[in-house]
């Protein structure tokens, strides 16, 4: 028998043909099967500061960082030590920890509307968490969410959502009840009378609005002045509570998100990604009337084996403890660094483009016109983006495999990196001839 060691490494391709037969589409998550794109995704043998390396050895600029967990980058040193220390200890125990306390006085210490955290698993999680907590706090059953917004996948949230359910054509998935649907109510982004429209036909019902601060899932959107300050307005008018669903922009553009930056207070937060840095994990937090209301403090359910366990709590301190103001000014000058860039190269190509990025977030659209919300962001060109994508992928770029999804830096990358980087977008520009006449 030839001993495994002396075996050849598996393709990229024969991996994902044996993904196929064993897991559905062959993946656990579906943007990661390339079906917006086309071929063969890359299977992720290691990852180390901002690269990846493939099965098959290729070395990959990373810009998906883990859909922005990887602020730091890969494999950060405080971060693997944090979570050796801690494995060295137990990797769950099922009961309270010093850690999850400490986690969340960092949390409300960072955002001040903040008053209590629940953790949890997931922003899946989160985000379910906090519907069910609005709805028994005003005793009314109907959310509004944005188009193009995605809040996870649970039920109440895939009506018109983004990511993945709209490069996959199904942005409303079968399986969910009509009458559970029927309680989501559907608004456009940056246009506050669709929102006011809403809770005029609805007086007394809505419990509460859930809104991406700063749009990741559709791509980058940023809200229109005075969007966000109207949102918290009309909330408070009809007696409905504001969640802003920061699982991404959490930490990521501030150090108290989106909601630092725009100065405003939300009823509650939906958390994510950063505050496990890289490990599963999610929470719930805001006032303290209102999270109070949660097991067992109160009458509404929630629970979970795994959540506040000691590794991810441990990854998200170390994490936590690295965002200084120095590793923001850093991300800034480097994403200003690179839009400059790719706006350079685009000036010089005939191709529909819009390039939107609010601080270490950034979408290269191609469309010709500006993108303010959902319906914006479907009249981009996906072929040419396809065409873009694989061109990147050829040159060592790893992008999100969909036009739909937000890129990100990480405090790891270098000015060699983006060098490197806008010398492929120089090229990649150039397969990406307009799909339509």
């Amino acid at each position: 028998m030839t001993p495994a060691t002396d075996r050849p490494s598996p393709t990229n391709a024969q991996s994902f043909a044996d993904a196929q037969s064993l897991l559905p589409g062959g993946v656990n998550s579906p943007v990661r099967a390339f079906r917006a794109v086309g071929g063969a995704p890359p299977f992720i043998a290691r990852a180390q500061g901002p690269y990846l390396w493939d099965l098959e050895g290729r070395k990959y600029i990373d810009y998906v960082g883990s859909w922005g967990a990887a602020i730091l980058g890969h494999a950060h040193p405080a971060v693997v030590q944090a979570l050796q220390s801690a494995a060295a200890l137990g990797l769950s125990f099922g009961a309270p920890t010093a850690a999850e306390t400490e986690l969340a006085r960092r949390i409300t210490h960072l955002m001040p509307a903040v008053e209590m955290v629940r953790l949890c698993n997931s922003g899946t999680e989160a985000a379910m968490t906090a519907l069910r907590l609005a709805r028994a706090f005003t005793r009314r059953p109907k959310l509004i969410k944005f188009a193009g917004c995605y809040h996870g996948h649970a039920d109440p949230f895939l009506v018109q959502a983004g990511s993945g359910a709209t490069t996959l054509g199904t942005p409303t998935s079968p399986g969910i009840p009509p009458a559970v649907a029927a309680d989501t109510l559907v608004a456009q982004f940056n246009n506050l009378d669709s929102v006011q429209s809403l809770f005029a036909q609805h007086p007394g019902r809505i419990a509460a609005l859930i809104v991406e601060p700063v749009v990741g899932n559709a791509g980058v959107i940023p809200p229109a002045d005075g969007f966000l300050a109207g949102l918290r307005q009309l909330t408070a008018q009809a007696g409905a509570l504001l969640i802003f669903d920061e699982v991404i922009t959490g930490f990521r553009l501030a150090p108290g998100g989106a909601q630092q930056l725009y100065g405003l207070a939300p009823d509650l937060t939906a958390l994510g990604k950063i505050i496990g840095g890289g490990l599963p994990v999610g929470a719930v937090a805001g006032r303290r009337n209102i999270m109070q209301l949660l097991a067992p403090a109160g009458p509404v359910y929630q629970a979970g084996t795994l959540s506040g366990n000691p590794l991810a709590v441990a990854a998200g301190l170390a994490t936590l403890d690295q965002l200084t103001p120095h590793t923001y000014e850093l991300l800034e000058r480097r994403a200003a660094q690179l839009e400059a860039g790719f706006r350079h190269h685009l000036q010089r190509r005939r191709l529909p483009w819009q390039f939107q990025r609010l601080g270490s977030l950034a979408t290269l659209f191609f469309t010709d016109r500006p993108v303010r919300n959902y319906a914006d962001a479907l009249t981009c060109d996906t072929r040419a983006f396809a065409r873009y994508f694989h061109a990147m992928l050829a040159a060592g770029i790893y992008l999100p495999p969909s036009q739909f999804e937000a890129f990100f830096l990480s405090a790891a990358h270098s000015d060699d990196d983006l060098a490197r980087t806008l010398q492929a977008v120089s090229h990649a520009l150039s397969h990406a001839a307009p799909s339509r006449p």
